[in-house]
């Protein structure tokens, strides 16, 4: 594959990820047979921030930062970056970006093993928990991939 074309797929990759994060904060991360915070059978990262609003607005507001606003702009910037409609300059903001992005898997995570860990009712993993993992990963990648300025 030639540069060129790396390049192209790449692009295409992240620009995919506009799409695929939506879907991924909607999408059910866990079922929980029982939870008191969330009340709820299905859990996504949208009706998780719903409830932590109305429990810590302090804590929600973090969260929708780290989880939902942070990974969708350093996506964006990337995206204007591979396209050569930003500068070499903004380099370290998009950087900030990402090290913010990845603090959504260790809330996630967190979450998941403190929830199992106090043995309150049933948690499983669904669908929307691989594809925004998929995200996340796919997005740390293309960030620590060869961009434009290797050229």
């Amino acid at each position: 594959m030639t540069n060129s074309t790396g390049q192209t797929v790449l692009k295409f990759l992240n620009l995919s990820l506009l799409v695929l994060f939506p879907i991924g904060w909607f999408a059910p991360l866990m079922r929980a047979a029982f939870l008191p915070l969330f009340g709820m059978s299905e859990i996504s990262v949208m009706t998780g921030l719903q409830s932590l609003w109305g429990e810590d607005i302090l804590l929600a507001l973090l969260v929708t930062i780290l989880a939902v606003f942070a990974p969708y702009l350093k996506t964006i910037g990337l995206a204007l970056y591979q396209f050569g409609l930003l500068d070499r300059k903004v380099k370290p903001a998009l950087q900030f970006l990402a090290r913010l992005a990845m603090a959504d898997i260790f809330l996630l995570s967190l979450y998941i093993v403190v929830i199992k860990g106090i043995g309150v009712g049933r948690i499983e993993t669904a669908w929307g928990l691989y594809l925004f993992t998929f995200c996340v990963l796919a997005s740390i990648g293309l960030s620590i991939a060869p961009k434009r300025d290797a050229q």
